[in-house]
């Protein structure tokens, strides 16, 4: 169970912290819910079951496990998928499961697959370009508060921390 001032990442809303653990009545049964409000969106407050099973809900990582990802960032690995329909259900499951490798592994393949698209004259898929938008904000928002800089400056952050400067995310 998370307490008062964790952070945590909720789902695909990212970085919250949690505010109170309340208890509401609802059709007499007594349920306990974490406020949550996120961290980089002041205007908005989520109450969630502290028994939700439906979204996924996870403490934020350290600055050590932000450290070792980078550091293992050229070995994450995924592969494409043709299909765009199968592509956009395993690459929407990938990004749901709240988990900061998977995350990595999405941006690595969408920006490799977007690179080699721009070298034939295309762009990525619309759905394609959303979700790795999506990763990359997940990504950036979670290392921004844990290296406690801003998101903006997250992805200059990882290529100077990178092992021999190697290409990890694009």
């Amino acid at each position: 169970m998370f307490k008062v001032n964790d952070r945590v990442v909720y789902g695909l809303t990212g970085v919250c912290q949690i505010t109170d653990i309340a208890k509401e009545k609802y059709l007499d049964q007594e349920t306990e819910y974490y406020v949550l409000r996120p961290l980089f969106d002041k205007r908005t407050i989520i109450k969630t079951p502290v028994q939700n099973t439906k979204v996924a809900m996870r403490k934020i990582i350290s600055k050590e496990d932000v450290f070792s990802l980078i550091e293992t960032m050229p070995d994450k690995e995924m592969n494409w998928i043709n299909d765009n329909n199968l592509r956009t259900e395993q690459f929407k499951a990938a990004l749901k499961t709240g988990k900061t490798e998977e995350w990595i592994k999405l941006i690595r393949i969408l920006n490799l697959k977007k690179q080699e698209r721009v070298g034939m004259g295309k762009k990525l898929t619309k759905v394609d370009e959303n979700i790795m938008k999506t990763a990359e904000k997940q990504l950036h928002e979670e290392f921004a508060v844990v290296l406690n800089i801003s998101p903006d400056e997250v992805e200059r952050f990882i290529s100077e921390h990178l092992p021999n400067n190697k290409k990890a995310i694009s």
